[in-house]
């Protein structure tokens, strides 16, 4: 298809320069392998982004495509979902081609319907669904320009949208400037980067723009431009017509967007003081409504003044939808510069008067229209602010928060406002920076006891900048201790404080760190949150008070819904309790919203690693460690250092489960040296695991042992230490395998004691499998049956596997043959499907000693492709590319690349160019 070709365009109007942009464009649309795609432009300011936009709409409308266009306006940034209502007018009366749940809610998201606020994954399908179901009668074709001044949730759902195209009718083409930072994830998406122009096109360019410019006058123009098309159109503009053809009349020249800015200036200066006064309440209204931007003229000007600023090319007015534009950002920000601080005032106050039912955006201009400290608009701020983190806005909310305090009378209310405003920093944001200069101005203003906002904020900032645990954990007991909050559970600061307090309790890995924490949580009343109580049964000592907690946990679950935090912390309540998969849907939209920069950092992190436990657990571990190197690349871009150790860990258990005990013991030696002089025990048993598991994989039994008990004793399932369930299963291996069988049964003892295996059906499995290593002679078959006949064994697929294993062992030696072949060629077809090695050489070497081929039990082969093998084979054997499979299944390129190489030698083949036929002989011989 060539719906997509760029027009023939007179060469005094093409685009100069720009063939091959527009050239690979084409191709990357048109690619006939690829149906449905998205491409990121991107260029400095002024670079032509929006011109090449403008020549692919244009083509792609010759052809029939229909295209919707938006584009972002930097004062439109704070109005959610703008963008997304800009981009949608034309489809406006054909939503209901939608079921009514996704009409009503993409109606309401855009603001024009009534109801509650959808939840943003409801809204996303609403608008892929939408335009898959018009692309069916229509190709279209999205383009966006200036991302980076849409508003974070068009962009999450630009985002989202932008990755579900392939095999669709749909292009998506947005543009950015290279130096802005953006909402949008463009990770995984292709990028095309426009250059400035090379110095022939710069001359061509300037020629065919301002043929009365003199040639001399043109190089120097040229020569400052830089190959900037924007500089080299506009800048001529400022110059009187002697200066355009007198080389010395041209006077010095400024830095490019110095220039670019005055330029602008000055083109606004000269309009009609009407004119300026509604250009100024659209500039600082930002949402592009002329309705309201008229009505906040209160008479003085109204839409028929600004036909200047359209002569002037300034601005332009949609008719249909009744909206108008700045054509370049700069224009805006002059119109803003130009008005005088009074000027400036008067507007604001003007837009809040006519936004009286739109809190937020009231409550903005009042604070900015305020001229000294005002607690009513202080009060209106702050709960606009937490307004917006409810919504999962943590920058909005620092923003508003910190606007609040400088409009504090008191200086009480302004520390307590800048101390919520680092707490909410540090816990969501991801500026680490900035919530450290938020809370040095909240301690600047001492009223007595510390907020237990700041104390919560000032904990985290040490742990994480090279403080110990002891030192943040006596900080936070001391001001919940001393704070004036009686313990009311309805005290938001005191929740906060107690939520910060159990991670520092988790990370301590003391059991004396509990003991305050409990008796507060006993003393609040009316009673403990619910989430905060759950948390502490099962995330604190879940092995003994887990279980008991079950109940009220999965009403959590079922209701866990959309607020970032709350997902994060009912994933923390369920991580023991092995529950994070009932809701993972919830996990990976925090993940993808993360992505596209519509999710706190903090939250994103806490996503990728509950996500990364999840998939260890099921098996998926090249998605567990991809996961992981995500997470620590988020550590150090935000300098996020204390989670670090997390994704080391899940990266350590990887590495130690698929036999790679050197890269293993370089992870966990990591881990230790930096969780040992800071206190953080936590962290270190978790090392303490993964070290267990590696020496297992080496067969080194005693060394496994000893990592084992370091994590909790023999005899005994740690309290407080609640990786010790998990690593249960390796210290009676690594006992009954080093003669100890007194320590193996008295743990297989111990853990039939806690409530371990009420918790989940994983951890029962490895409570039957320890008792059954630890009962000798046929007694031990039947609680081997029992733990492999508990239900939904795919999602644990290692542990399974081992307990095959030591089943298939316990059978040898009984001498019953084809029973113990049957278990070790499950274990080994697992094992080896896992990329488990060492205990897939463990499972062969049992079958050879059986007399049996390890080779015919679990021989290689079609068969042996998992799901998302069998996925990435199809796909690659359509022609897609590694990084097209990549896009289509949200996976990097890196491990498209690795499961391809797993595949080949599974399907016996040496090439892609095989794929075909492998795949095809695989079909006819299951009949398909």
């Amino acid at each position: 298809m060539n719906d997509l070709d760029p027009p023939v365009r007179p060469a005094s109007t093409r685009l100069v320069g720009r063939d091959g942009d527009l050239g690979f464009i084409h191709s990357f649309f048109n690619n006939p392998e690829v149906h449905g795609a998205a491409l990121l432009l991107s260029g400095e300011a002024g670079v032509g982004k929006t011109a090449v936009l403008d020549a692919v709409a244009a083509g792609a409308v010759s052809k029939g495509v229909r295209v919707l266009r938006a584009a972002g306006v930097q004062f439109e940034a704070d109005i959610g979902y703008a963008g997304l209502n800009q981009l949608l007018v034309p489809l406006f009366d054909e939503f209901d081609v939608l079921d009514p749940v996704h009409r009503d809610a993409l109606r309401v998201a855009i603001g024009i319907g009534g109801g509650p606020a959808p939840d943003r994954l409801l809204t996303s399908t609403a608008v892929l669904l939408l335009l898959r179901l018009i692309s069916a009668r229509t190709p279209l074709l999205l383009v966006v320009d200036d991302l980076p001044w849409l508003d974070r949730a068009t962009n999450a759902v630009l985002g989202f949208v932008a990755r579900r195209l392939v095999g669709s009718r749909i292009g998506f083409l947005a543009a950015s400037r290279t130096d802005s930072e953006s909402f949008f994830e463009s990770g995984g998406l292709t990028e095309r980067r426009l250059e400035p122009l090379d110095a022939a096109s710069s001359a061509e360019l300037l020629a065919l723009a301002h043929p009365d410019v003199s040639p001399a006058v043109r190089r120097r123009i040229s020569a400052e431009a830089r190959g900037n098309p924007l500089a080299l159109v506009e800048l001529p503009l400022a110059l009187t017509a002697e200066q355009r053809t007198t080389l010395a009349a041209v006077p010095g020249v400024l830095p490019l967007s110095e220039r670019l800015q005055a330029m602008f200036a000055s083109r606004v200066a000269g309009l009609p003081d009407r004119t300026r006064r509604l250009l100024l309440l659209a500039a600082l209204d930002g949402t592009g409504d002329l309705a309201a931007v008229v009505a906040a003229a209160s008479g003085r000007a109204g839409v028929d003044d600004l036909a200047p600023a359209e002569q002037n090319r300034l601005v332009t007015i949609s008719t249909g939808n009744r909206r108008l534009s700045f054509r370049h950002p700069l224009i805006g920000s002059a119109v803003v510069e130009l008005a005088t601080a009074a000027e400036r005032r008067r507007a604001h106050r003007a837009l809040a008067e006519v936004l009286g039912d739109q809190l937020e955006r009231r409550a903005w201009h009042l604070g900015e229209a305020a001229v000294g400290p005002d607690e009513v608009v202080a009060a209106l701020l702050e709960e606009a602010g937490r307004r917006r983190l409810r919504r999962g806005d943590a920058l909005g909310a620092v923003a508003a928060l910190t606007r609040s305090a400088g409009l504090s009378p008191a200086a009480s209310d302004e520390s307590r406002r800048l101390a919520e405003a680092a707490y909410v920093g540090v816990d969501s944001s991801g500026d680490l920076d900035d919530a450290s200069r938020l809370l040095a101005g909240a301690q600047a203003h001492p009223t007595g006891q510390q907020s237990l906002h700041a104390a919560a904020a000032a904990a985290f900032l040490l742990i994480n900048r090279d403080g110990d645990m002891d030192t943040a954990y006596q900080l936070l007991v001391g001001a919940i201790e001393s704070g004036e909050h009686g313990y009311d559970a309805s005290d938001e600061g005191l929740v906060e404080a107690l939520h910060v307090l159990v991670l520092l309790c988790w990370y301590g890995g003391d059991p004396k760190l509990w003991q305050p924490l409990l008796t507060y949580v006993e003393r609040l009343t009316p009673e403990p949150p619910e989430l905060l109580w759950v948390i502490i049964q099962t995330f604190g000592d879940p092995a003994r008070t887990g279980a008991a907690a079950l109940p009220r946990l999965s009403k959590l679950i079922s209701t866990v819904g959309d607020d970032p935090t709350r997902v994060i912390r009912v994933g923390t309540a369920s991580v023991f309790a092995d529950r994070l998969g009932d809701f993972r849907w919830a996990t990976r939209r925090l993940v993808e919203q993360g992505r596209a920069g519509a999710a706190p950092v903090r939250r994103h992190l806490g996503a990728l690693m509950h996500l990364g436990l999840d998939y260890f657990h099921l098996g998926r571990w090249d998605d567990a460690a991809e996961l992981a190197a995500e997470g620590l690349g988020l550590c150090a871009n935000h300098d996020y250092r204390f989670f670090a150790w997390y994704f080391q860990y899940i990266q350590a258990a990887v590495a130690a489960a698929q036999g790679d005990a050197a890269t293993s013991a370089e992870l966990t030696e990591e881990i230790v040296r930096w969780a040992t002089p800071r206190g953080t025990h936590g962290a270190r048993y978790f090392a303490c695991h993964a070290r267990a598991l590696a020496a297992l994989g080496s067969n080194d039994f005693e060394t496994a042992y000893q990592h084992a008990r370091a994590l909790s004793p023999a005899g005994t399932v740690a309290p407080y230490v609640p990786i010790a369930m998990w690593g249960a299963m390796d210290l009676v291996e690594a006992a009954v395998r080093t003669g100890r069988e007194k320590e193996a049964a008295a743990h297989a003892a111990a853990m039939r004691a806690s409530s371990m295996a009420a918790l989940s059906p994983r951890l029962e499995l490895l409570v039957l499998a320890c008792e059954a290593l630890t009962t000798p002679g046929k007694a031990s078959l039947a609680l081997f049956e029992q733990a492999l006949s508990l239900p939904d064994p795919e999602h644990r697929p290692f542990d399974v596997a081992r307990v095959r294993l030591f089943y298939g062992e316990r059978l040898r030696r009984l001498r019953a043959a084809p029973e113990a072949r049957e278990q070790l060629s499950r274990a080994l077809e697992d094992f080896r499907r896992l990329g488990a090695e060492p205990w897939a050489a463990r499972a062969a070497a049992e079958l050879r000693a059986g007399g049996h081929s390890a080779s015919v039990a679990a021989r290689p082969g079609p068969g042996a492709l998992t799901a998302q093998e069998l996925q990435i084979a199809r796909l690659a054997a359509t022609g897609l590319t590694n990084k097209q499979i990549a896009e289509r299944l949200l996976l990097s390129h890196r491990t498209i690349g690795t499961h391809l190489y797993q595949i080949y030698p599974k399907l016996g083949i040496t090439s892609r160019a095989a794929l075909r036929d492998a795949l095809s002989g695989l079909e006819t011989n299951s009949g398909g």
